[in-house]
């Protein structure tokens, strides 16, 4: 099944990245160059390194100029990681390109790459919730707490990986029908933030 080979590489990049545990580490992608194996990898190790920052960023003793150039670093990688979901949706469109929708087919909320970029997310939350529960630093209650946490988000990958197969199922037989939309973000785009074009002489 596609997502559980998905989840696996995005394993295998969490576990890359927790080699060296350093955000400005360069990675090799171990997979075919162009293959989606190497999208999947490369977006998930995106969304690692973006999970660190985020950790970073939060240190209450951090300094101000420094986390204000890691808040620019995560807004580069939340651009990033937009590119990354459309073209493994990009992917998705080429294989599915030959399919004739049925007249009653139905459009998705979500295209499948958004679906993807979930399950990737869902994979550092599952790999951190699990480290709290072998922590030894803290009381039993911390971790009998993080257990249950970590039992829902393993239920709740399951069920989106079920979903995610039955989409694609979906749109491969045209009950249903890829329609993508870019992401437009406005806040990135000198001519349509007013904070940025108002500041221009």
């Amino acid at each position: 099944m596609f997502t559980e080979n998905a989840n696996a590489i995005f394993n295998r990049a969490i576990a890359d990245y927790h080699l060296f545990d350093d955000v400005d580490h360069s990675f090799e992608n171990p997979y075919e160059a162009g293959s989606l194996d190497a999208l999947l990898y490369e977006k998930n190790m995106v969304d690692t390194v973006q999970w660190h920052l985020e950790d970073i960023i939060r240190d209450p003793a951090i300094d101000p100029v420094e986390a204000l150039a890691i808040k620019r670093r995560i807004d580069r990688s939340n651009q990033v990681r937009t590119d990354m979901v459309e073209y493994i949706d990009s992917y998705w469109l080429d294989k599915f390109k030959d399919v004739a929708a049925a007249p009653d087919a139905k459009i998705n909320t979500e295209t499948p790459a958004w679906a993807i970029d979930r399950l990737s997310i869902l994979a550092l939350k599952i790999y951190h919730m699990r480290l709290e529960t072998e922590r030894t630093d803290v009381g039993q209650e911390h971790r009998d707490a993080c257990g249950r946490k970590l039992a829902t988000l393993l239920s709740q990958q399951v069920d989106l990986s079920t979903a995610i197969e039955e989409l694609l199922e979906d749109i491969a037989s045209g009950r249903k029908y890829m329609k993508t939309y870019k992401q437009m973000k406005m806040y990135n785009d000198p001519a349509l933030n007013p904070v940025l074009y108002g500041n221009k002489q």
